[in-house]
C-alpha cells in the first residue's frame, strides 16, 4: 500500500487546531495556543504546529493528556443588552456578552455572528463550527431589526434606504423597511438584511445623515426575539436548530 492509499483509509486530514475547533472544545486561536503551549498530543508525540496534520479517523488528540472528544453540541440564544462587546476578551477591559453567562457551566460557546456594542437583541451561540459558519456564510439569512432614528423619516429616505446606498466602496441595501411608528422628533423603522455587512445599518442611515438612537435586532430567519429578558439566554429547540441550518 502506497502512501496515498493509507491517507485515504485514514480519512480528511486537516491542522490540529482545526480539529480540536470541529470538536466544540474551543476557538481555533485558542487551540493554536494549546499547541504552541505544548498542551497537545497527536498519537502520543507532542506537536507544536498548529498546522500539524491529524487524521480524524487514526489519530488520537490529546490535551493536557486527556482524549480530546467532540464535546456536547450547544446551540442558545442570548437578548444581547447595550454596552457589552461580542467577545470572550476586550483590550479595553469591557464587559462581554460572556458576562450574561457567569455561573451556567456551559462549555466553550462562540458568537454566531456578531452585533456591536451599543446593538441589542438577538445573538446566537454555538460551539459547532460548521453549523455557525453556514448560518453566517454566502447565503445570509435575513435579519429583522427595530431601529430608532433621530428624525421622522420622508418616502425618499425609505426608498434609498431599499434601492442602495454606496459607503466605502460597498453598495448597501435593506431587503425591506417600515415605518412602524414616530413621535414628534424621531421614529422607529422595521430593517430587513439579507446582507452580511458589518454596521450595515448605522453605516447607510449615517449617509443619509441620520442617527441611530437605539438598534434591536429582533429575529434572525424565522426565529424570533420574544418576550426574552434583557440578559437572558435560553436553548435552541430542535426544529429551531434545523430551520436555521436550512436557511431561515
Amino acid at each position: 500500500m502506497n502512501k496515498s492509499d493509507s491517507g485515504l483509509k485514514a480519512g480528511p486530514r486537516h491542522g490540529v487546531a482545526r480539529v480540536l475547533s470541529k470538536r466544540g472544545l474551543c476557538s481555533r486561536t485558542e487551540a493554536a495556543a494549546w499547541v504552541r503551549a505544548g498542551r497537545v498530543r497527536v498519537s502520543g508525540r507532542v506537536v507544536r504546529d498548529p498546522e500539524f496534520p491529524v487524521y480524524a479517523a487514526r489519530d488520537r488528540v490529546e490535551v493536557d493528556g486527556a482524549e480530546a472528544q467532540a464535546g456536547e453540541r450547544i446551540y442558545l440564544m442570548l437578548n444581547k443588552p447595550r454596552g457589552l462587546v461580542t467577545s470572550a476578551r476586550d483590550e479595553q477591559g469591557r464587559d462581554t456578552v460572556y458576562r450574561c453567562f457567569d455561573d451556567a457551566a456551559l462549555p466553550w460557546i462562540a458568537p454566531v455572528g456578531r452585533l456591536d456594542r451599543a446593538s441589542e437583541g438577538l445573538l446566537l451561540f454555538s460551539n459547532d463550527s460548521e453549523w455557525s459558519a453556514h448560518i453566517t456564510g454566502p447565503a445570509h439569512i435575513e435579519k429583522s431589526y427595530h431601529v430608532q432614528i433621530d428624525c421622522i423619516p420622508d418616502a425618499v429616505q425609505l426608498a434609498r434606504l431599499q434601492d442602495g446606498i454606496e459607503d466605502q466602496g460597498e453598495m448597501l441595501k435593506a431587503r425591506s423597511v417600515r415605518l412602524l411608528r414616530q413621535g414628534a422628533r424621531n421614529a422607529w423603522l422595521e430593517i430587513i438584511l439579507d446582507q452580511g455587512r458589518n454596521r450595515q445599518i448605522r453605516r447607510m442611515l449615517s449617509v443619509l445623515d441620520v442617527s441611530v438612537l437605539r438598534l434591536i435586532r429582533i429575529a434572525i430567519g424565522s426565529l424570533v426575539l420574544g418576550d426574552l429578558g434583557k440578559g437572558k439566554w435560553r436553548y435552541l429547540s430542535e426544529e429551531e436548530i434545523k430551520a436555521l441550518e436550512q436557511g431561515g
